[in-house]
């Protein structure tokens, strides 16, 4: 494609270095619909003429045909998906492909080409993290009444019901779906028509080219948008979160499924066993997932350090942008996917859970609110309840089972109302603040998400 300027032709060593045609080929059915929009303006402009243009779109699709059923030959001397494609059309049609380039670079095709996948991507993604959301939706409705304790530092604090757990990582992907639409809007520019970094003196209808491809606005600086990886980087951390989101859950359910725990069972069609042990039951995809958050984190890192010392316009260090992007898309749909077929089929061990969070000692904050509503100062009531804790700790005594009268030896307003307030179902039901655990407010929280989701299905 540059033989008018080089004497010799490139190395071998070039050509294998610099090739991206192995991972970009993914771009195929982008590039073809980007070139045929091109050849559109090139046809409304008066370069193409109408059976030009009719044998150019003809050729492109049967080139996407051969390549959708393995039977185009990437040529790895032509770098990249974009003149392997341009080739082919030109090895077909003659002059006709060869026009097909005017007024436009690689630079702003790859822009262009990236973007469209991107848009795409998005889309996918947004509705594997909605069939996610509905699997953690329908465990929650199942187990309405199971009782779990909750933890900080790894150590039981109070009780929620386990439906409010879940409800959690559903906020967290509703979170994760909102950025990425967000992003969605920096995606949708039509670089297209920007040249290689300035432009052209054949000035195409760039409205006509982002209309038919469905882009809402043109980009308004050629310098910026063909050297822009702005959106990629928003995509990849993004997905960074969204790992580390998935990474979380993942360490849950490995912890509930464990021996200790004992709080869930997974389905045998989601875990694997031991070569060596063969009593053993692994939560691999679980611990999978809190794996490939690194891989997710790592491809974010990757094109920042890429990025970071880049003179303006269009380097070859930017080809870095697509094995991140292409391996943070295809990861987070693969663990998506996986992770809401594992949830869908999580058995809860419901008498484990409730055991666990029968231990009083997960009361504690609410008998020192009982004792603040009886005009105890906080900071005091909190000081008797750790005596009354370690008090406790050391006879062996529960909460309950401590006479009223020892009681009032730690303060005089504990009364005899103070059983209410160690009844857990009590507990949970006085837990009636906007966004608090109480059966009530999870109920209404399902039915909440039930009708954002609603329409997806």
């Amino acid at each position: 494609m540059w033989k008018g300027r080089f004497k010799k032709n490139a190395s071998e060593g070039l050509i294998a270095y610099g090739e991206s045609v192995s991972f970009d080929w993914r771009l195929y059915g982008q590039d073809i619909r980007g070139s045929i929009a091109h050849a559109g303006a090139l046809l409304t402009k008066g370069i193409l003429k109408r059976e030009e243009f009719d044998e150019i779109a003809r050729a492109l699709q049967e080139i996407e045909g051969e390549i959708e059923r393995g039977e185009f030959q990437f040529k790895e001397e032509l770098e990249d998906v974009h003149m392997n494609i341009e080739y082919a059309l030109t090895a077909r049609i003659g002059a006709a492909g060869a026009k097909l380039h005017t007024a436009r670079s690689r630079n702003d095709q790859v822009a262009l080409d990236t973007r469209l996948y991107c848009l795409e991507a998005i889309e996918a993604l947004d509705g594997a993290m909605g069939v996610l959301q509905r699997a953690l939706l329908d465990q929650a409705e199942e187990n309405l009444v199971v009782v779990v304790p909750g933890y900080t530092h790894l150590q039981r604090g109070q009780p929620v019901l386990y439906g409010h757990h879940l409800l959690a990582y559903v906020e967290m992907l509703g979170r994760d779906r909102d950025r990425l639409r967000n992003v969605r809007e920096r995606v949708d520019v039509m670089p297209l028509g920007s040249g290689a970094l300035a432009g052209s003196t054949i000035c195409l209808d760039r409205e006509q080219i982002a209309a038919e491809l469905g882009f809402s606005r043109v980009s308004q600086n050629s310098m910026d948008a063909v050297s822009d990886r702005d959106y990629v980087a928003e995509i990849l951390f993004s997905l960074g979160l969204l790992g580390v989101h998935l990474s979380r859950l993942g360490e849950d359910l490995v912890l509930w499924c464990s021996s200790e725990f004992s709080f869930i069972r997974l389905s045998d069609a989601h875990t694997t066993g031991s070569s060596l042990m063969p009593q053993k039951k692994n939560p691999d995809i679980a611990e999978l997932a809190r794996g490939k958050s690194g891989r997710l984190i790592g491809n974010l890192v990757s094109l920042l350090v890429t990025l970071k010392g880049l003179p303006m316009t269009y380097n070859r260090d930017l080809q870095e942008d697509k094995e991140p992007l292409f391996d943070s898309i295809d990861t987070a749909m693969d663990s998506l996917f996986v992770m809401a077929e594992m949830v869908a089929e999580i058995e809860v061990l419901s008498d484990a859970m409730a055991e666990a969070a029968s231990d009083e000692f997960l009361l504690a904050t609410d008998i020192a609110d009982y004792l603040v509503m009886k005009g105890v100062p906080f900071r005091e009531s909190h000081e008797v309840v750790g005596r009354l804790t370690a008090f406790s700790l050391k006879e062996g005594q529960a909460f309950s089972s401590i006479p009223i009268g020892k009681l009032k030896e730690f303060s005089q307003a504990f009364e005899a109302d103070i059983e209410e307030v160690l009844s857990l179902s009590g507990a949970l039901r006085a837990r009636k603040g906007t966004g608090a655990p109480s059966p009530t407010n999870v109920m209404e929280q399902i039915a909440r998400w039930r009708g954002l989701l609603g329409g997806e299905e």
